[in-house]
């Protein structure tokens, strides 16, 4: 059986225009997200200690509904959608069977793939400060969570700046 992870995304760093660190249970960086500062896609690039670009997370423009695409080593590994409801965020990951469930706008949810869950995400308030923490059950799925997360953010951080 393999081990479970940790990731944390320290809470209220998010920008398009800045960077920030990922890092893992024990403090130590493991990734850079950087933003682009002019981007109509909403572009991240994550970026593993050694410099080395690990992912990429962009907005697949002219859609009605934002959909965010996830690539790593220049391979989509997932797109995912946000779905059309009226008060509670909905999304899933276009031809498979993962969807997200819990509370997006707390930070709350659990990414799962049938009965199999990928990352559970929560606020985590007394760690390096307030912290979303990923539990991600199989590291192999590192990438995928770490992108499906920023790309909720995304979206949240837009429909709360309006746009």
């Amino acid at each position: 059986m393999e081990e479970t992870m940790k990731l944390y995304i320290k809470q209220k760093v998010f920008s398009f225009t800045s960077r920030f660190t990922v890092k893992d249970e024990n403090g130590v960086d493991r990734y850079y997200v950087e933003g682009e500062l002019l981007s109509l896609k909403n572009m991240l690039h994550v970026y593993d200690t050694a410099g080395d670009e690990a992912a990429v997370v962009y907005r697949r423009l002219m859609n009605f509904m934002p959909h965010y695409v996830i690539e790593s080593r220049g391979r989509q590994i997932a797109e995912i959608v946000k779905e059309f409801t009226f008060m509670i965020p909905k999304y899933h990951l276009l031809g498979t069977a993962m969807r997200l469930e819990g509370d997006l706008f707390e930070h709350e949810y659990v990414l799962q793939d049938g009965q199999r869950d990928i990352v559970r995400v929560s606020k985590e308030w007394f760690t390096w400060g307030d912290s979303y923490v990923l539990d991600i059950e199989n590291p192999g799925d590192e990438i995928l969570a770490l992108g499906v997360v920023l790309a909720v953010d995304c979206v949240t951080a837009s429909n709360n700046s309006g746009s």
